[in-house]
């Protein structure tokens, strides 16, 4: 009883003078058999550990899972400091110390952090435009009713709409709706942008330029009925010469493939959130 006591009394005096010498960084215990996961508001970009005792992946985009290495778990030693965790998002920088947990402290102690504003420094990054400003930007779209679609193209039953385009500083959201009016499910094998030549002839070598969105609201492999999505793009321009193509393909060979041109005239005609 005498040891287990020392043992006790110096694991608090380890993590009080641990924590006074660190102050300014949160304290996140880690048993060995527990799993933490960090929970960002925006993607993650990059995460550093700072020791071999510690590993990590991003299960998902705004997710860090970080456990200890297998490698490690036996020379592990209660109350150790296992190092720093940097993590890194579109707007700010997080850091955290990690220190094992002794084994009469692992049940019950929480798994999940989420990155507080407390937590983060703010960090002037190259990004334009952090995801979670687009993302806000293209819910606000969806609400939108009750409006003539700005072109239109419909073919074997299928029709592609474009509804809205609105700017936000350099970026421009293309509201698309999708409609079938068959009894066919529609797989989409690809959703492709580019910019075309508007009038092709035989003299002409063709010129295309594959335009690749920033954000795109939903990811969607097939739809029955009707799909509408926001498409997000880094400020583009064009010439007259030129239009914006908007190419939907479907998986099975059955032609219902369609192009929906956007002339730049309508681009220019944008609103402003």
């Amino acid at each position: 009883m005498k040891k287990f006591l020392l043992v006790l009394l110096s694991s608090f005096f380890y993590l009080a003078s641990f924590a006074q010498g660190n102050d300014t960084l949160p304290l996140i215990g880690l048993s060995r058999n527990a799993t933490l996961h960090f929970i960002s508001p925006e993607p993650i970009s990059y995460a550093d550990i700072s020791t071999s005792a510690l590993k990590g992946d991003l299960p998902l985009k705004n997710i860090l899972r970080v456990k200890i290495s297998g490698d490690s778990a036996s020379r592990i030693i209660n109350n150790a400091d296992a190092g720093i965790l940097t993590i890194v998002g579109e707007t700010f920088i997080a850091q955290y110390r990690i220190y094992f947990l002794p084994i009469w402290e692992s049940s019950g102690k929480p798994t999940i952090v989420d990155i507080l504003p407390s937590h983060c420094r703010p960090i002037a990054t190259a990004v334009g435009m952090p995801v979670a400003d687009m993302k806000s930007h293209a819910m606000s779209l969806l609400k939108n009713r009750g409006f003539r679609p700005v072109a239109k193209e419909e073919k074997y039953g299928i029709s592609a709409s474009l509804l809205q385009v609105y700017t936000a500083g350099d970026y421009i959201f293309l509201d698309l709706g999708f409609s079938n009016s068959t009894n066919l499910p529609f797989d989409i094998d690809a959703l492709s942008f580019s910019i075309d030549d508007k009038k092709i002839t035989k003299a002409t070598n063709v010129q295309s330029l594959a335009i690749e969105p920033a954000f795109r609201l939903y990811d969607r492999e097939s739809f029955k009925k009707n799909f509408r999505n926001i498409y997000v793009f880094k400020k583009l321009t064009f010439p007259e010469n030129k239009v914006f193509s908007i190419s939907l393909k479907e998986k099975q060979v059955s032609g219902r493939n369609l192009v929906l041109n956007v002339p730049y005239k309508d681009i220019l005609r944008a609103d402003t959130f």
